[in-house]
């Protein structure tokens, strides 16, 4: 009877009634929860290079050949297509965060649901649970403004859901899968126009891993028709997505401006090695998780008693009992902030190492696509780490972690019985409860000031719909009305380091290539930027005097006042600003 129930869970592809219910309701909790990280928090430097740059590009300005521009263009050329329609109004890109994130959740959830129903009962509620903490840590519930990271996450899942749903029908030998083995080819190739550190692992762990699965079909002698037949489609899929990608760049930026800027600059500033990212494992906590999982894992595929498995399922679940504790231990403690996400954050190495042991341990029973598919999200995953690593980078990338997690209930000798079901609604419990603390305390955005406190609404047209504690949009909207009023339409303006949207908000066009200001962007030396700005015609310059983020992140700060104290003279005093004209 429950073999039976396997099957018919299994084959089963259309949306039922609670389907629809389940994915509306998780479309909008995530949605309404970035809304409400929105009204707020805004992150005004992030938003000023977003927003900045997509409007150069919605003016006609070409990144990589008029401008430098150090990530790959996606996430800004869809912004800059929203401002073409709907013009320059923040609620836009909000909008547009909550509805992708909320198509992120539900995206998120089915590939859960695939990935359970083979072999767990009650695959459709531990999916759900698994999936809930996601309304809180979907891939714009921790940081709630369009950036890269999470458009690059979302297309790996769009990616994820197609490989399965390939995976799925070559499984079941369908004879027509040249055209879906095609669209995940392409698929597969999008997320590297969104970010580069993650795209590109994903792609390249993708290609090699079809290119192992070909040799060995022809090696062999197999003759598996319809795997090769999707293999070489998408391979075709890959090779006709990286050719109109190489030609996009080609006819617009010219490829060798677009690889000086995402590759080898970006690489110099911001790739940091492999210690760091090594450094993620060196957790202390480490050396009793990983033990309890490998005895509980033990415990239930060599023992039938009762007593035993439920033994074994404690001890898979005590690492995450051991993760609530300490982050609610943290807090009554006086720890910060900090010390709270670094708690919850330690599910990530535990996770990754687990996932990696299980996913090398299959390969013993057979190399096969669907065998081959963890390394693809740790390879997103470790690509996205070497950016900022634990901290800084895993705001976007919950879901793949989850996705992992499925993949090891699955992968349970007594996958079939209650133990899957239970280990993820318990785990998924401890994540909607833990993840909710820390994307609603806003722990990741610790980098800025005054965080809490009285929320203050932007009430500029263009900004309406912004929101964050402090005086900071106070500020700024206090500079551009002096803008409007004293500076000329087509006066060049030099902003310094640049913390705010300030051509978004003003329509104005940049004149000079950089408008914000931090190593990763800027490639000027001090000298060399004011000899760009002379060059450039710039007749004013703006410093911020009242930072959001609590680092400056100014290069050489010093030696670049004091040169514009050289060529320019202090007009006027504001709150948070002061503007400078050239002399």
């Amino acid at each position: 009877m429950a073999e039976q129930m396997h099957i018919r869970v299994h084959i089963r592809e259309r949306w039922e009634g609670r389907d629809w219910l389940a994915g509306l309701a998780l479309l909008l909790a995530t949605a309404g929860f970035v809304l409400w990280q929105n009204a707020h928090i805004a992150v005004l430097w992030d938003l000023s290079y977003l927003l900045d740059t997509s409007w150069r590009i919605a003016l006609g300005q070409t990144p990589y050949r008029d401008f430098p521009l150090v990530h790959p263009p996606g996430t800004f050329l869809i912004q800059a297509a929203l401002m073409r329609v709907f013009g320059r109004v923040a609620w836009v890109p909000i909008g547009y965060a909550a509805v992708v994130g909320g198509a992120a959740t539900v995206l998120a959830w089915r590939i859960l649901l695939r990935e359970l129903q083979r072999r767990v009962q009650s695959a459709w509620v531990a999916a759900l649970a698994l999936a809930a903490p996601l309304c809180f840590l979907g891939i714009y519930g921790v940081y709630p403004h369009p950036i890269y990271d999470c458009d690059c996450i979302f297309a790996v899942l769009v990616a994820v859901f197609l490989l399965q749903r390939l995976i799925r029908r070559v499984e079941r030998g369908w004879l027509d899968v040249s055209r879906l083995a095609f669209a995940a080819g392409v698929g597969a190739v999008i997320p590297s126009f969104f970010k580069q550190n993650i795209g590109l692992p994903f792609l390249l762990v993708l290609g090699v891993e079809a290119m192992v699965l070909l040799a060995l079909q022809l090696w062999r002698r197999e003759n598996d028709r319809i795997l090769i037949r999707a293999i070489v489609w998408m391979l075709a899929g890959v090779a006709v997505g990286l050719g109109c990608y190489g030609l996009l760049v080609q006819f617009t930026a010219g490829f060798g401006n677009f690889w000086h800027w995402t590759v080898t600059f970006a690489g110099e500033r911001r790739l940091p090695g492999f210690g760091p990212l090594l450094a993620n494992y060196k957790q202390a906590q480490l050396l009793w998780m990983m033990p309890a999982l490998l005895v509980g894992r033990v415990l239930l595929a060599n023992h039938r008693g009762a007593w035993i498995r439920r033994v074994g399922a404690l001890l898979l679940l005590a690492p995450f009992v051991g993760v609530l504790v300490e982050f609610f231990a943290v807090e009554s403690l006086g720890g910060g902030f900090d010390d709270q996400a670094d708690a919850l954050l330690l599910l990530w190495p535990l996770l990754l190492l687990a996932a990696g042991a299980q996913a090398l341990l299959r390969l013993r029973k057979g190399v096969t696509r669907r065998a081959l598919m963890p390394f693809l999200l740790l390879a997103a995953i470790h690509g996205t780490l070497l950016s900022q690593q634990l901290w800084g980078s895993t705001y976007a990338i919950w879901p793949l972690l989850l996705i992992l997690l499925a993949g090891l209930l699955e992968a349970l000798p007594a996958a079939a019985d209650w133990v899957a079901p239970a280990l993820g609604g318990s785990v998924g419990v401890i994540l909607l409860v833990c993840g909710g603390v820390y994307a609603a305390g806003h722990d990741r955005l610790s980098y800025l000031n005054e965080i809490d406190g009285s929320v203050a609404h932007a009430s500029l047209p263009a900004l309406r719909g912004m929101s964050a504690p402090g005086p900071y949009l106070a500020d700024f909207e206090e500079l551009v009305g002096f803008a409007e009023r004293e500076i000329p339409y087509g006066d060049g303006i030099l902003l310094l380091p640049g913390e705010e949207p300030f051509f978004f908000a003003t329509g104005r066009a940049p004149q000079f290539p950089v408008q914000i200001f931090d190593r990763t962007t800027d490639p000027y030396s001090a000298e060399e930027l004011m000899a760009e700005a002379r060059r450039r015609g710039i007749s004013w310059v703006i410093v911020k005097t009242r930072l959001q983020s609590n680092e400056d992140p100014l290069p050489e700060r010093e030696r670049t006042m004091g040169l514009v104290a050289g060529e320019f003279q202090v007009e006027r005093e504001l709150s948070g600003y002061t503007v400078y004209r050239r002399k």
